[in-house]
């Protein structure tokens, strides 16, 4: 490791990169990883635009510290998809229409990913309640709902996560 590099574990993958103590986790997941799924919102921990997994954890990247992910596992949109194959998650927003300009898309996929993990069977009003913290300007929600209720099914009856 060179002097100044930080280890992160990102999608499951160690990456070493060099980044000041004050740049938050959204800045170096965008700026020196290239990992662009991360959508910069408000900057503010007001729309979920930025929602990242941490250790498992839905987690406002613009309100983490980069430095204090070190040691941690950071889970992003990119790292949802198997290869080619989507996650039922992504492949539900794409048949039921839930995303429609898609700048809000990326928190809401990780935020529902956390909540199907912990809960595969949640009511709507726990769906309501779990991505309450993700603005959406576009869809109503409606499909945002039916798109997290039908992949925790098709999770459900393939047995994934």
């Amino acid at each position: 490791m060179r002097q100044g590099e930080r280890r992160l574990t990102v999608n499951g993958e160690p990456a070493a990169v060099s980044f000041a103590p004050y740049k938050t986790l959204l800045e170096v997941l965008r700026e020196d990883l290239n990992l662009t799924g991360t959508k910069h919102g408000c900057e503010l921990g007001e729309c979920g635009a930025c929602a990242v997994l941490v250790d498992g954890e839905p987690k406002l990247a613009c309100l983490v510290l980069a430095l204090d992910c070190q040691g941690r596992r950071v889970d992003t949109v990119e790292g949802l998809a198997d290869g080619p194959k989507l996650h039922p998650l992504q492949a539900a927003f794409a048949d039921l229409g839930a995303a429609q300009c898609g700048y809000c898309t990326p928190g809401i996929l990780m935020t529902a990913k956390a909540l199907l993990e912990k809960e595969p069977e949640p009511s709507r009003e726990r769906i309501k309640e779990a991505i309450s913290g993700n603005l959406c300007r576009c869809t109503g929600y409606q499909q945002i709902f039916e798109a997290i209720e039908g992949a925790a099914k098709r999770m459900r009856d393939e047995g994934s996560r």
